[in-house]
């Protein structure tokens, strides 16, 4: 009995830990993300300096939105006017995050050459893609585990 308790209590002390290194850190994903960018995008310590405070100022308009977004998903109106309202403002926020883009886009080509501005795009996208595979991967072999 001892013996079954002491595995059942390795067991939960082993899943905690598991849970802590899965959770997600914003403060993380920016630091990873950065540094991504400017390996990738082989951005100057000057470029960086110039790109990073406009890219974050372009995140922060951006989390606002995808904040938005969330709040319309989160619950179906109940008639067909609501509906409506709700597609409508979706549509506005998707129309609003692509000219969110474009204005920054321009931003940072005044302060960094076309080709930079491309590399640091296409390194975001990779970094995006590569982070949403990791997290699928760890969801699948948290399930994998718990069965």
């Amino acid at each position: 009995m001892k013996k079954l308790f002491a595995f059942i209590l390795c067991s939960m002390f082993l899943l905690n830990i598991q849970a802590q290194q899965q959770k997600f850190s914003p403060e993380k994903f920016e630091s990873d993300l950065v540094s991504y960018i400017t390996k990738e995008a082989n951005l100057s310590q000057q470029e960086a300096s110039q790109f990073f405070p406009i890219y974050k100022e372009m995140r922060e308009k951006q989390r606002s939105l995808f904040s938005q977004q969330r709040n319309l998903a989160k619950n179906k109106p109940q008639d067909e006017k609501g509906c409506l309202k709700s597609i409508k403002e979706r549509d506005q926020i998707d129309i609003d995050l692509k000219m969110l883009q474009k204005t920054y886009h321009e931003k940072f080509l005044k302060t960094l050459p076309a080709s930079k501005v491309y590399d640091i795009l296409k390194a975001e996208d990779r970094f995006h893609r590569r982070m949403m595979s990791n997290w699928e991967n760890k969801r699948h072999v948290s399930r994998k585990a718990r069965h």
